[in-house]
């Protein structure tokens, strides 16, 4: 039996837009994709057509899901891949609207690796530890594995997390850092206190998420009340936290290399790539982004002096 919270949000059964898009996905990655999720800001907002719509396609295997070896070899020694893809209003709602999505293609194993600690990155275990909605599974057993790949990730987490935090703390606190440990390890534009925001908003789903975890988190791990508010205590030893705090540096190191290689692939996956970066991070940063002409013409060569000016002005963290 699943504890996996239900989560509320879209469904392409009572949206024929959204259903005529997960339709064009599936057609273009040739009937592979056994199970589709979305996370993130519109599933928050509860407004799929606001900004970007955040979709996970889980597929059976790289070779079968490309026509192309060369994107299926990208997205093997990298996953995963990143798309973007729309959809004009289908029927009489919304009928001037557009649905865009960032849409990001990953193998079933890759998938269920990376939301364990097999994966020393946190890419996938720490972005799957929030709330996110199963759109499609192709049968039950799928269902099952990506609910428990799904909970496994918040259980990876905090065992990575917690010996890295304070020893005692309220269930927001314990969320809201681990959290903002896994944000530090890519190039994020999110504004100071995504992560609490993020904690403090879903904080129902990780109640249950830790309630469960708790008695496999080491018997230093315990959940108690106080002031009518759930906290935890975790005693750690100064080995221990020395130890894990050097990984999560190791952590932030690789996985800002490793987004600037993600970032960089997808520049050939991405249609218009240059312009979604500039947007996203302009949504983000609140300031104006403008791509010169020279990162347009040559991207490889001029990107990097970009980015480092980006990074001068406290765009990317």
């Amino acid at each position: 039996m699943s504890i996996y919270p239900e989560i509320a949000g879209p469904d392409a059964a009572s949206d024929p837009t959204l259903a005529a898009l997960l339709a064009q996905l599936d057609a273009r990655h040739h009937s592979t994709i056994c199970c589709t999720l979305v996370y993130g800001s519109c599933l928050r907002s509860g407004d799929i057509y606001d900004g970007l719509l955040d979709l996970y396609l889980i597929c059976d295997s790289y070779r079968a899901a490309y026509q192309s070896p060369l994107l299926a070899t990208a997205n093997w020694l990298l996953p995963p891949n990143v798309f973007y893809a729309e959809q004009k209003t289908v029927g009489t709602a919304n009928m001037d609207r557009t649905l865009r999505s960032k849409v990001t293609v990953i193998s079933l194993r890759d998938f269920q690796r990376g939301c364990s600690s097999a994966w020393f990155e946190s890419y996938i275990w720490g972005r799957f530890a929030q709330p996110t909605r199963i759109l499609y599974a192709r049968d039950k057993a799928v269902r099952g594995k990506i609910e428990a790949a799904l909970t496994q990730a918040a259980h990876t987490l905090l065992q990575k997390a917690l010996p890295a935090l304070p020893a005692k703390g309220s269930l927001l606190t314990l969320w809201e850092q681990s959290l903002s440990l896994s944000y530090a390890t890519e190039l994020r534009t999110e504004r100071r206190g995504r992560a609490e925001e993020l904690a403090s908003t879903s904080l129902n789903f990780y109640a249950a998420l830790t309630r469960h975890h708790a008695s496999d988190l080491g018997p230093s791990f315990s959940l108690h009340m106080e002031d009518q508010e759930l906290h935890y205590r975790s005693q750690i030893g100064a080995s221990s936290r020395f130890l894990a705090i050097s990984t999560w540096a190791l952590r932030r190191g690789q996985g800002k290399l490793l987004s600037i290689a993600r970032l960089l692939k997808a520049l050939f996956t991405f249609e218009g790539g240059l312009d979604y970066i500039a947007w996203k991070l302009e949504r983000h940063s609140g300031e104006e982004i403008s791509i010169p002409d020279s990162v347009r013409r040559a991207p490889l060569i001029h990107l990097w002096g970009f980015f480092w000016g980006l990074y001068r002005r406290g765009i990317f963290k």
